[in-house]
This record gives C-alpha cells, sequence and structure tokens, in this order.
C-alpha cells in the first residue's frame, strides 16, 4: 500500500499540471456563452492561474499528501468485515458564520466529487478491489482507496483558496475544474489498476446478496409501516413446538454469543467492570430455553407469537445496520419480549409499542454517534445496559416497565443536549447579538458578483440520490423543513467539503441564524438562514428521521414466511 501511494504522489504535479490546462480550456470555451462583466472575470482568473501556477501545484500537493496520510494513519486501525472508520472529527476553531457564499463553495465541491464518481464510475470500483486485496479485505467490505474522488475534490479547493482573488473567482475555478477534473481521473484510476494488476496483485471480489426468486428489496415506506401485518405473519406461522424447538431450543442468534466490547483507552476507569457484567450478563441470556417459554403459552395463536417475536430479534441480530454493542444490548430483550408478548397483545398491533420505540431510539442514538471511543456513545452504553438489566430482572413483564425504560432514556438524551448547550452559551450569546444587527439589515454585501449562477447548478449528490424520481423541492417545502426544525433534530449536511450528522442546538429568535453541533466532536457552525435553504434546494442538507429497525426486521421476517409457505 505505501508503494502503491508513493508512486501516486510521484504523479500527482503532472495531474495537475494537466489540470490546470483543463481549467484554462474550459473557462476559454466558457467565455463565449456568458455577459461581458463574466467574461472579463473569468480572463482575469486564467491570468492569475498562468501567473501563480507553482503556488497552486504546491497547495493541492500539499492537501493531497495530507489527505492520504490521514487516510492511512486510520487504515491502519481498520478491521475486515466491519464498517470502515469514521473521518476523523473537526477540530474545534473559532465560530464562524456559514452565508451563502459558504455553501455555494460547498455546492460547487459537491458538484466535482459528483462529477468524478460518474464519469469514472468503472474506474473506481476496478480499482477498489485491487485497494482492497492491499489492504487484505478480500470481500471490499469497505473503500480503501486513499484517492478517492472526495480527496482529489478538496486538494482542488485548496489550491483555487491560494489565488489571490475574490471569492467569486475562486469558485469559478473549482466549477470550471469539475469536468477536466473527473476525464484525468477516469484516466488516472484505470491506469493505477493497470500497474497493480502488471504487479501481480489479485484483485478482491464485491460481496454479492443473492435474493430468493421473486423477492424484493423493500421500500422505505415498509420500513416504518408493518402493524396491520404481524397478525398475518403470526397466523401463517407453525407453531415453535411443532417444529426443531422441541428438540432442545433455537440455534442462537450471533450477537447472543457474544458480548458488547468498550473500546481499549476508554476515559472512564469503571470500564472494565462494564465489560465484565454486560459478557455475563448476555451468556446469562444464552442459557435461557426459548422453548420453554413457549411451552407456557395456552394456545397455539401464542406460540406462534412467541416464535414471530424471536424470528423478529433475529432479523435484527442479522441486520448489518445495527452496531454490533448495541445489537448485544437489544439481544438480551429477547426473552422478556417474549413472555411479555404473551400478556400484552398490544405488541402486534402497532409500532408505537414502548418495547419497539426503546430499541428504534437506541440504535437510532448509537448510529447518531458513531465513533466507539466518544464517551457520549459510552455513557448511551452504560444507560442502556443498566436500563436492559432492571428489565430483565423484573419478574411480570408488562408495558409500564418499556414506558419506564423509554422515559428513562428520553430523560438521558434531554440532559445531553442541555450539557452541549451549557458548553455553547456564550456562543448563543454572541450570536443573538449578530442575529439582531443582520434582521436590521437584511442584504449582506457579496463577492460573487454574478460568478455563479447557484440556482441553475445540477447538483445531486450521489449518496442522498432516491431510488425513484424527485421533484426538486418547493420554496414553501423548503420554509416548512426550517419552520419544523426543532433544537434536538438531526440532520446530514455537506459541508467544508464532506457529509457529518448535525445536530440543531439553538435557532435565533428571529430564525435567522442557527447553531448546529457535530455529532462526532465538540465543532458548531453557525449558519444564516438563506444559506439553508440553498444547501436543501441543492439536496445538501436532509433532515434524519429515526428509521425503525423492528420494522425492517419484520418485513424481513415476512419475507421468510411467505418464502417458506411458496
Amino acid at each position: 500500500m505505501r508503494q502503491f501511494v508513493d508512486d501516486e504522489m510521484l504523479r500527482a504535479p503532472l495531474l495537475f499540471d494537466q489540470l490546470v490546462d483543463g481549467i484554462v480550456e474550459h473557462a476559454g470555451k466558457a467565455g463565449a456563452a456568458v455577459s461581458p462583466l463574466q467574461r472579463s472575470a473569468l480572463g482575469d482568473m486564467i491570468l492569475s492561474i498562468k501567473a501563480h501556477r507553482p503556488r497552486l501545484a504546491d497547495a493541492f500537493i500539499r492537501s493531497l499528501r495530507e489527505q492520504v496520510s490521514q487516510e492511512l494513519s486510520q487504515g491502519t486501525q481498520r478491521v475486515a468485515a466491519h464498517p470502515p472508520t469514521q473521518p476523523a472529527p473537526f477540530k474545534s476553531a473559532s465560530l464562524a458564520l456559514v452565508d451563502e457564499e459558504s455553501v455555494a463553495m460547498d455546492v460547487e465541491l459537491s458538484r466535482a466529487i459528483e462529477s468524478i464518481k460518474s464519469v469514472a464510475e468503472y474506474e473506481l470500483r476496478e480499482l477498489q478491489t485491487f485497494i482492497s486485496a492491499l489492504a487484505g479485505d478480500m470481500d471490499v467490505t469497505c473503500d480503501h482507496n486513499p484517492f478517492r474522488a472526495e480527496t482529489y475534490a478538496r486538494a482542488t479547493w485548496a489550491a483555487a483558496q491560494t489565488l489571490t482573488m475574490s471569492r467569486s473567482h475562486q469558485v469559478a475555478f473549482l466549477r470550471h475544474a469539475g469536468d477536466p477534473l473527473a476525464q484525468l481521473l477516469r484516466r488516472s484510476y484505470a491506469a493505477s489498476s493497470s500497474r497493480l494488476d502488471s504487479m501481480g496483485i489479485e484483485p478482491a471480489a464485491h460481496r454479492t446478496l443473492i435474493l430468493p426468486a421473486g423477492s424484493r428489496r423493500g421500500g422505505r415506506a415498509g420500513e416504518t409501516i408493518f402493524s396491520t401485518d404481524l397478525h398475518h405473519i403470526r397466523a401463517t406461522m407453525p407453531a415453535p413446538l411443532d417444529g426443531p424447538w422441541h428438540q432442545g431450543g433455537p440455534p442462537l442468534a450471533a450477537a447472543d454469543r457474544g458480548h458488547p466490547e468498550l473500546p481499549a483507552g476508554t476515559p472512564d476507569s469503571a470500564s472494565a467492570s462494564y465489560q465484565g457484567q454486560a459478557a455475563s450478563a448476555i451468556r446469562a441470556a444464552a442459557r435461557e430455553h426459548w422453548s420453554e417459554i413457549a411451552r407456557k403459552a395456552t394456545t397455539r395463536a401464542d406460540r406462534q407469537a412467541v416464535e414471530l417475536v424471536s424470528r423478529l430479534f433475529d432479523a435484527m441480530a442479522a441486520d448489518e445496520r445495527v452496531p454490533d454493542d448495541i445489537k448485544s444490548l437489544i439481544m438480551r430483550l429477547r426473552g422478556p419480549a417474549m413472555r411479555l408478548t404473551l400478556r400484552d397483545s398490544g405488541m402486534l398491533d402497532r409500532d408505537s409499542h414502548p418495547l419497539w420505540q426503546f430499541i428504534n431510539r437506541l440504535v437510532f442514538e448509537a448510529e447518531m454517534a458513531p465513533d466507539p471511543g466518544d464517551p457520549e456513545r459510552v455513557q448511551l452504553l452504560r444507560l442502556g445496559f443498566s436500563t436492559i438489566q432492571q428489565l430483565v430482572s423484573e419478574p411480570e413483564q408488562n408495558a409500564s416497565l418499556y414506558n419506564w425504560a423509554l422515559e428513562r432514556l428520553t430523560l438521558f438524551l434531554k440532559k445531553r443536549l442541555t450539557r452541549r448547550l451549557a458548553s455553547a452559551t456564550s456562543q448563543i450569546g454572541a450570536l443573538q447579538k449578530l442575529e439582531d444587527r443582520l434582521t436590521a439589515n437584511l442584504t449582506p454585501p457579496t463577492t460573487l458578483h454574478g460568478m455563479l449562477d447557484v440556482p441553475g447548478l445540477d447538483t445531486v449528490p450521489a449518496e442522498l440520490l432516491e431510488t425513484e424520481a424527485m421533484a426538486p423541492p418547493t420554496p414553501s417545502s423548503i420554509e416548512r423543513w426550517l419552520d419544523e426544525l426543532v433544537p434536538g433534530d438531526w440532520i446530514r449536511m455537506f459541508i467544508q467539503g464532506r457529509w457529518v450528522r448535525a445536530r440543531l442546538l439553538w435557532p435565533g429568535e428571529r430564525r435567522e441564524v442557527w447553531l448546529f453541533g457535530d455529532g462526532a466532536s465538540d465543532a458548531t457552525w453557525a449558519m444564516r438562514r438563506g444559506a439553508l435553504i440553498l444547501m436543501n434546494r441543492e439536496r445538501l442538507a436532509k433532515s434524519l428521521r429515526q428509521r425503525s429497525i423492528v420494522a425492517s426486521a419484520a418485513s424481513k421476517v415476512q419475507q421468510q414466511v411467505a418464502s417458506a409457505s411458496a
């Protein structure tokens, strides 16, 4: 891998030299179709590029080297068959106001990234198999390529920022670099694959999921609407005592055989005792005979309900979207949930049952704090473990127990948000004063001078593309989206060249300035209302809704039952 990286870095200066030529040519052709003012600005940009070409190249190479070095340092900690490590958190810095001009840069950056991924899609996938082989990941479980589209796009923006001109010229540089960079990288990725192949590197293979004949993946709506199907699934399901359970119980899910591990170096000194308690508790759950619960059922329908709940937990254990540490905690609820279904038929009536709500909320909050070493995530694990321990120890299972668990989790999350707000008190006070001044003059100065026609951009990031065609958001829908945001809501946004999960901490009294906090660090962003409107219109900002893991499990069980009866 090091040899490959060094080889690519040696070729980077030539690639950037070709990129500059492509930018100059592209901008020259574009000058014939713009206004005289824009044509003059493009001419100034071209002259500046030619005059400061060595400085632009130095910035490009330096940014590329820093990003690749950071990627390699993270790659040494990456383990095959696990999700890729999260990007390094943002460094705490002085708070700056993100306005429409800042978002314009992100719009162009996302456009350049999407252009590269579209033009060089095949070459990227082929190179990914070779680099996965270098990393020892023969199943291509994650992307080990340190020279991604995002890496080159951010390096190009670093070069643009060295132009001693206005922000409009820098954004125009990035805009005209998109197509030439995509074509250059298409050839570069193909050449890299050929060199690795000639060195005798055997490429890895992408894992392929073969679905049963006639089956389809459930749509997004199927992940939240399943309550009407559970009774039907139960009615078509064989009773457990008629099947293999009669011979000694069902096989244990993978999550039942393990236990959650806290990361090494956890700040809390009590982490070791937590690991020991969690391990012993989950092993105790694994020894439980689910068939004994089924034998207590007096009717066949109750035994079918017990098996249905067991299969739901099997499906959740197989769901790769659920983090392993949270998955192990959820599996502790398997036995109590099976006993609860004998007393509370409401478990199958609706997806709003407190048990399902507790599981869905726990998984969602774990996804929002993905770093295993994050103290907030460790505290969430501790709360989940202690709460589930109390639920499991109760001899009588009822809905009120899980209402208490859900309220306890909700209270914990409210306190966590309150702590985050308290740490940003000084920022909030300063931003409120700034908002008062800004609302007195709603026409801020701009340095774009018509150089960027933002509403005309066709920018749809690949990671936000829907399976079906989506109509662009209307002004009224964007305003409604902003009005519905409340403190504590999570959104996914593209900012400073990458996707982040951010939490709304504070909207201004006039809702002109908004403060967001990074979910993976202590970084915060103050954003103008116009910037958020632009980001949402260009699909660079989107609310994150809590996914129903239980609903996904129900859909899988329904497919299994239908396939077995076919």
